[in-house]
């Protein structure tokens, strides 16, 4: 019996924590009840995105987008969507640009400039079901290659195709393929990189969460262009749904004889495991990855011998990302020149985004190489929230830098970005407002990359470390411009004498907070003030005569700092104010600020 209806719950790691699992298990029970399992088809798949509109139930044929949805609500969508053909239009999702009631997923803003290839199949099947993967044409692109390719006729077209690894390097993916190829070995390996450790990144997590016999079959082909037969996933154990669909994934590709020897009656075997990571962001590079999967502690080799040449247990070894590899089946599908039609120029392709911070439409995005960073902020990403102002775009996660108002216009690519002093990363981007201290921003990243560190070069070690030690100081209201001078000659010195790109990276949110918000930094080691009132030893908190006496500020306050009675203006004793932000937080008109008096005007000219 044919489905009339199917139902579409979103199984992310975001949607799980807010209890999708028992959404999907109460539409179970509601269905049985009412006689209609056979009728209507439950899939929990993957990440929609749109994760700011979290838990998200979307139904076929209908297209009718459900957001926020609990498991209160799954009574109201089974009696009258499903029983009676009437949306439950109370949980229509609200497109947040425009504000408007949104009953089918295409009318979504949000969706209108992206385009999918590597999230293709996520929201759309069942990454439990290798059948789902298989009716999208899953693995028909590896049936292709072995029929019809010499693994050198891959290599061109993955060459032609313009493809550069998604992980942060951008090194084209053919060439990469090509130097494994040529390197003469009896073993070579293949290894899929999901070790994704920017904070704010997931774009890697939600393709391993919703596609994982994506990454699988591409490996596979890699594997068959550059002469291996076996293929590791090293994948974060902090992604416990991840893992355990991709342990899924494999056996399915098994059982159906796409993994394992003789792939699809050919002479070509190939095979895939799962290693766990611990967690280690050094992890993420190249050689530290391979010395972790070879049971040592994660720590970069020198290079050259690269890994193509020498890599796992000394053999020759291929080492994409997640994202790259989503691509790769795409590519021999559609052909290297409708991949290169996208894009730009030096860039082809798309680029996955997990957009964060100060912004409307948290989640997760994907657009064509090109597209500009004003575009992906306030037309995807539906702006600032709270009528507060844009301030700073932090791309590339602890290795980027941070991006100002007069580059919103900038096409996104790999180049573009490294121009602005920035870089591509994984793919994290993370949106601040006028409320950010640029200093503090700064720090909490080095802060990372300091524990990041493995240790092994002096530079990294000890000149991070130095690094916070001054940003510590600064935002302590101790610094001189004199520490400014050290910041920028350290971080140069590092950027230029760190053995791995761990090290090489560091520095950039330091560097690129000191160009672009240069006036914040002497704020605070001149006028001894933190223009954001983030930085509590540089902050004062005062009450503006637009307080409307509602007591809610004393009420909230710790340490009762702040006096006042019912309907007058309030006022705060900075003598027993820790600082703590909480009647900031508890005003209902906005009557407290942190900021300096006048700051704005005298950074204004």
């Amino acid at each position: 019996m044919l489905e009339r209806m199917h139902i579409l719950i979103c199984g992310g790691t975001g949607c799980l924590s807010s209890h999708s699992k028992e959404i999907k298990e109460e539409f179970d029970l509601l269905l049985k009840e009412y006689e209609m399992s056979d009728e209507v088809k439950l899939v929990m798949t993957g990440c929609f995105g749109l994760c700011e509109k979290g838990p998200v139930v979307v139904v076929y044929p209908d297209e009718v987008f459900y957001s926020h949805v609990k498991v209160e609500d799954v009574s109201d969508i089974v009696k009258e969507h499903v029983v009676k053909g009437r949306p439950v239009e109370r949980l229509m999702v609200k497109d947040p640009i425009d504000k408007k009631k949104v009953k089918n997923f295409s009318e979504l803003k949000f969706y209108s400039k992206q385009k999918r290839i590597a999230l293709r199949n996520c929201g759309n099947i069942n990454p439990l079901d290798i059948n789902e993967y298989i009716a999208k044409d899953g693995y028909l692109a590896l049936g292709k290659v072995l029929a019809e390719f010499s693994p050198l006729e891959v290599i061109d077209y993955m060459k032609r195709s313009g493809l550069r690894g998604r992980g942060g390097g951008g090194f084209p993916t053919g060439l990469k393929w090509e130097f494994a190829s040529k390197s003469v070995d009896d073993q070579k390996y293949v290894i899929c990189n999901a070790d994704e450790g920017d904070p704010g990144a997931f774009m890697d997590r939600a393709v391993l969460e919703g596609d994982p016999h994506s990454v699988l079959e591409a490996m596979a082909i890699c594997g068959y262009a550059i002469g291996s037969n076996q293929g590791y996933i090293y994948v974060r154990a902090e992604y416990p749904v991840a893992v355990e669909r991709l342990n899924i994934a494999i056996k399915q590709a098994r059982e159906y004889q796409l993994l394992g020897n003789n792939i699809l009656g050919s002479n070509f075997s190939f095979d895939i495991e799962l290693r766990l990571g611990a967690g280690a962001f050094v992890c993420g590079e190249e050689t530290a990855l391979i010395a972790s999967i070879e049971g040592y502690r994660g720590m970069p080799r020198n290079k050259p011998p690269f890994p193509a040449v020498k890599g796992l247990w000394g053999h020759p070894t291929n080492v994409n990302n997640v994202e790259t590899f989503a691509n790769v089946p795409v590519v021999f599908l559609k052909s290297p020149e409708w991949f290169k039609s996208i894009g730009t120029e030096k860039s082809s392709g798309t680029k996955v985004f997990a957009l964060g911070g100060k912004i409307q439409n948290t989640g997760l995005l994907e657009v064509p190489m090109g597209t500009t960073l004003r575009e992906v902020i306030f037309d995807i990403g539906g702006g600032i929230p709270n009528k507060r102002k844009f301030k700073s775009v932090q791309t590339g996660g602890p290795s980027g830098g941070c991006i100002t108002e007069e580059s919103l216009d900038t096409p996104i690519d790999f180049d573009n970005l490294i121009n602005l002093g920035s870089m591509m990363g994984s793919g994290g981007m993370i949106v601040m407002d006028e409320d950010n201290c640029m200093v503090d921003v700064a720090k909490f990243y080095l802060d990372f990359t300091v524990d990041e560190s493995c240790g092994k070069c002096t530079p990294c070690r000890e000149g991070t470390r130095r690094m916070l030690d001054i940003l510590n100081k600064i935002c302590e209201g101790e610094g001189s411009l004199e520490d400014l001078d050290t910041l920028e000659s350290l971080g140069n010195m590092i950027k230029d004498t760190s053995l791995c790109g761990l090290g090489q990276t560091a520095p950039n949110p330091v560097l690129s907070t000191l160009k672009h918000f240069r006036d914040e930094y002497i704020a605070h080691v001149v006028d001894k003030v933190c223009p954001a009132g983030v930085c509590a030893n540089l902050t004062n908190y005062v009450v503006m005569d637009n307080c409307i006496g509602c007591t809610k500020c004393a009420k909230n306050c710790p340490v009762d700092a702040i006096t006042g009675s019912v309907k007058t203006k309030h006022f705060i004793d900075l003598d027993k104010c820790i600082r703590c932000g909480a009647c900031k937080k508890a005003c209902p008109v906005n009557a407290i600020t942190s900021k300096p008096e006048g700051w704005e005007e005298r950074i204004n000219g």
